[in-house]
């Protein structure tokens, strides 16, 4: 399997991040965090897609160098 391709938990995503478990809960909850879906009960986020959102973070923080 493609690291990727890979599927992580919601501990799994909160120790990617270093940030409380319950922060990944909260994000999900107010729709600001990285997609994530169920398999049954169970919460599981594409590593692709926790990339892919850090990615979009990323460039909506960039500052313009000519101050515009």
């Amino acid at each position: 399997m493609d690291q990727l391709d890979q599927l992580l938990t919601a501990q799994d995503l909160a120790l990617h991040l270093e940030v409380p478990v319950a922060t990944v809960y909260a994000w999900r909850h107010r729709r600001q965090g990285p997609p994530g879906f169920k398999i049954g009960r169970h919460l599981r986020y594409r590593a692709r897609d926790v990339e892919q959102w850090i990615l979009d973070l990323v460039e909506e923080n960039v500052v313009p160098l000519n101050g515009a």
